[in-house]
């Protein structure tokens, strides 16, 4: 295991940086389980720039977990700045991040991403900003996340379906407001989301799938 001395910076920060970016999964996991043991300030940038470009769900998760160690003054900030990049994982990531650590400094730029153009950004900003938002604007998050109605694939939108589910009661004039859409995908999406509402434990896919027949044919079909 990589081993941080925290009285001496020079060698071993440098050391454990290049392990972050070297070798197989299993030493760069490691890695990142030393900078979070023994946080240190100096990492922080590293921390960040990795999870920008790191391939492993694990490893990506223990980066995270290394960054919330840290003082929130100063990581928040950095991740702030890098839902900025021009790299949708660095986006992701610094979302995901942000909604562990649930400092509501993050909410205008979490905010600005819940349309961003690729899905697992999108994701991850629906999924940080249902934690982060701040009470009193529930409502006008449902409203602005029910645009997104009828996007992807299923798992995409069972993802933001329970984004939904998650701001409570003030979801439910939206979704009723939306039932009204002339595009039968999007009301059906609403149609399966209020069923979550009404029955977390509802199956997603069975309810999708029948409020699509319905949005489609109508409901003597």
């Amino acid at each position: 295991m990589v081993v941080v001395n925290t009285t001496n910076h020079g060698g071993p920060i440098a050391h454990l940086v290049d392990t972050l970016a070297a070798g197989g999964p299993s030493s760069r996991l490691r890695a990142a389980l030393a900078a979070g043991t023994r946080p240190d300030p100096q990492l922080t940038d590293a921390l960040v720039a990795r999870c920008a470009v790191e391939p492993d769900f694990f490893v990506r998760d223990m980066l995270t977990w290394a960054l919330c160690r840290l003082p929130s003054g100063l990581t928040v900030p950095r991740l702030v700045r890098e839902l900025g990049s021009d790299t949708a994982q660095a986006r992701s990531q610094a979302l995901h991040t942000l909604s562990k650590m649930g400092d509501r400094l993050a909410w205008p730029g979490v905010w600005g991403l819940v349309h961003d153009e690729h899905d697992e950004v999108a994701r991850s900003a629906w999924r940080a900003a249902v934690v982060l938002v701040p009470p009193g604007e529930e409502a006008a998050l449902a409203a602005d996340l029910a645009t997104e109605l009828g996007r992807g694939d299923q798992h995409l939108q069972l993802s933001l379906s329970r984004a939904l589910v998650g701001l409570g009661d003030a979801v439910l004039p939206v979704l009723d407001d939306v039932g009204a859409s002339p595009d039968p995908r999007i009301r059906a999406h609403a149609d399966a989301t209020k069923q979550l509402c009404h029955d977390p434990d509802s199956g997603f896919t069975l309810a999708l799938e029948m409020a699509t027949r319905v949005a489609v044919a109508g409901p003597d079909a």
